[in-house]
């Protein structure tokens, strides 16, 4: 048995990692734009990216570290992607983790990006900021605000976990993520850390089963980013473990990112859970999921609140999965608007329906009615605010 409390703050308050964040100039008007990660004991690290075959040079720098190597630190700016960059974008990593060793001991650094894509980094302002930090300083707020692109608000999520035997560790992570969010392995940039005593060849295994319910399970606008990122490092101060607590543990931090992620979807202002069930196996249920999750139709509905049910039916019907009418039920939450291939939908139906729309969160209940298949994907709404930001985005 084990307990697991949610704890309010952020990741410093963990042992033995410290962060903060800074303007370094790639923001403007001073706002905070880098920050950093950093372990006063080397860390076992374990990531899982984005499956866009442009990855960008974070990750492929990443990826030419010997395997299973520690690491004590994490750089990461906002406002510039170093993707599409080729080798330079590379080199470059190596020259800043090459100026910034002379000044901190630092171990197999990692950097991770995000913003515009074909650029390369504005190597003096990044230098020069990663020089003012201060390692030992305790600002998890200051880090969620700086690695902030068109996120509307910081994402962050704490718990601690109780062992059976009085043992105690803590997991927390920040993130951020607002626009291109479909992921394929993982989402967005996520760092979650913990003083959990993880075995490395659980810390995998857990991110890749965690991943497919949660970040993978989310879609803002059905783009896959060059760089998403969702890394986990563990310092093992604690010298406390529990497989089955941590595993879960793991599953709440992820869960509570990826729906922040997804209800910040670029002006969105709602979160959808779309549930299928009764499909013939839950491969069949997950393609159906996340067609609705992706579907621009069934977005623009949810942004005007119409309950559509033929937009959802339509994009189940498209996703080519094994599917009947006549054994199709669609609800809106509890409200039934198909059974079956009875019409339903009268004006009492559609009013109950609006209302459910109306909610800033609610579930698309979709029973295929052959098998027991089944998953959730989350989506959001996608309206006028969407366009405007990213018709902008480079400015």
């Amino acid at each position: 048995m084990f307990t697991i409390l949610p704890i309010k703050g952020f990741i410093d308050q963990i042992d033995g990692f410290y962060c903060n964040g800074i303007s370094a100039g790639l923001k403007p008007n001073g706002k905070l734009d880098m920050g950093f990660i950093y372990s006063d004991t080397l860390c076992d690290v374990e990531a899982v990216f984005t499956l866009n075959k442009f990855q960008a040079a974070p990750l492929v720098h990443f990826q030419r570290y010997p395997k299973n190597f520690k690491s004590n630190f994490v750089l990461i700016n906002s406002k510039n992607a170093n993707a599409l960059t080729g080798e330079e974008g590379i080199i470059d990593i190596d020259v800043l983790f090459g100026e910034l060793s002379k000044q901190f001991e630092l171990s197999n650094p990692i950097m991770s990006s995000t913003g515009v894509i074909g650029n390369r980094l504005p190597m003096e302002k990044i230098i020069n900021g990663a020089k003012s930090f201060d390692l030992s300083s305790k600002n998890g707020e200051n880090l969620s605000l700086a690695i902030m692109t068109t996120d509307a608000y910081p994402k962050t999520s704490l718990y601690e976990v109780i062992l059976e035997n009085g043992q105690k560790f803590k997991i927390g992570a920040v993130a951020k993520g607002a626009g291109m969010i479909n992921p394929n392995l993982a989402t967005m940039l996520c760092f979650i850390v913990t003083d959990a005593s993880v075995p490395r060849n659980d810390m995998k295994e857990m991110l890749l089963k965690n991943s497919k319910t949660t970040f993978n399970a989310i879609s803002v606008d059905g783009d896959t980013s060059t760089n998403d990122t969702v890394l986990l490092m563990s310092n093992g101060k604690s010298n406390a473990y529990d497989k089955e607590a941590f595993t879960e543990a793991l599953r709440l931090v992820m869960q509570d990112l990826a729906l922040l992620i997804v209800s910040d979807g670029e002006g969105a202002k709602k979160c959808v859970a779309f549930e299928v069930i009764g499909a013939s196996n839950d491969e069949e249920a997950e393609i159906a999921a996340k067609a609705l999750s992706n579907s621009l139709l069934v977005k623009t509905a949810l942004f005007g609140e119409d309950p559509n049910y033929g937009r959802i039916a339509s994009t189940i019907g498209a996703s080519r999965i094994e599917c009947d009418p006549t054994t199709l039920t669609i609800s809106y939450n509890d409200v039934i608007v198909y059974n079956k291939g009875v019409i339903v939908f009268d004006k009492e139906c559609e009013i109950k329906a609006g209302e459910v729309l109306k909610n800033d969160s609610f579930k698309i209940i979709c029973d295929i009615g052959l098998g027991n298949g089944k998953f959730t994907a989350y989506g959001c709404d996608l309206g006028y605010e969407y366009v405007k930001i990213n018709a902008d985005y480079r400015t």
